[in-house]
């Protein structure tokens, strides 16, 4: 019998792959005013897991909130731009605006002080610390020869 090992990172980060094609899918792609889905990208680093959002463009420390709460993680925010250039006598403006929310599973153990993140060229990197647990080394258990028969009947 094979023994596979489930990695619920790599269902959780599967669904939200295919959940964000659903939404893209359902209401298109692009610069939309009705919302915004920021990619992201899910890694394990040991025992850490760390999650990249791409958000270009945004000002985490007042557009973006980090949310901790009993088995899950949420990360919402806003996001508006607007950009103008000039080429050829003609003036063309783009703005993109819309809020956006992630949330993952967490395990019961983590909490608050397990999560950190840094923003940096327009991504933002969460590190939850002690998400999955080390599986233990195999242990080599001595085993000891039992007294021979002979041994036994002469007590």
């Amino acid at each position: 019998m094979t023994l596979i090992r489930w990695d619920p990172f790599t269902a959780l980060a599967r669904l939200d792959s295919d959940f964000d094609d659903l939404v893209r899918r359902t209401w298109g792609s692009g610069s939309q005013v009705s919302g915004y889905v920021p990619a992201v990208d899910i890694v394990r680093d040991g025992g850490d897991v760390v999650i990249t959002l791409e958000l270009p463009g945004i000002d985490v420390d007042k557009d973006v909130e980090i949310e901790v709460a009993p088995q899950r993680l949420t990360i919402s925010g806003e996001r508006s731009s607007e950009s103008e250039t000039t080429e050829g006598g003609y003036v063309v403006r783009e703005m993109r605006s819309g809020s956006f929310r992630r949330e993952f599973a967490l395990p019961e153990h983590v909490t608050a002080d397990d999560v950190e993140a840094g923003y940096d060229k327009g991504l933002l990197t969460i590190r939850v610390h002690g998400v999955t647990r080390p599986q233990p080394e195999a242990t080599r258990i001595a085993v000891t020869a039992a007294p021979a028969a002979e041994e036994a009947a002469e007590a």
